[in-house]
């Protein structure tokens, strides 16, 4: 897979991990698990960018006697959510027409 289109892949993975409720990141790697295999270096990498594109905030809080980063989706992450799915029905009409028997 084309290296920039996975980047946009799993960015958007992990915007939809806590598009529902805020999370941190060992839940993140977690609740992914079933889709994808994510290393902690790869999500905290991923996390960062989304944080600098304004996609989502963090706040942390003390858990268990050290502190916890959570994850909050913003608008700009949910809109980023939403042109994805758009984006991923043109790839999949540009797909059907390559793979067309005929």
């Amino acid at each position: 897979m084309d290296a920039q289109l996975k980047r946009g892949v799993l960015d958007v993975c992990v915007l939809a991990a806590i598009k529902n409720e805020d999370s941190y990141g060992y839940k993140i790697i977690k609740d992914l698990k079933p889709i994808l295999e994510l290393s902690e270096s790869t999500l905290y990498t991923i996390l960062k960018r989304l944080e600098e594109g304004r996609m989502l905030i963090v706040r942390s809080t003390e858990y268990e006697g050290r502190l916890r980063k959570y994850y909050h989706i913003t608008d700009i992450g949910l809109k980023r959510i939403e042109d994805f799915k758009n984006e991923w029905k043109e790839i999949m009409d540009i797909y059907s027409f390559i793979d067309r028997e005929g």
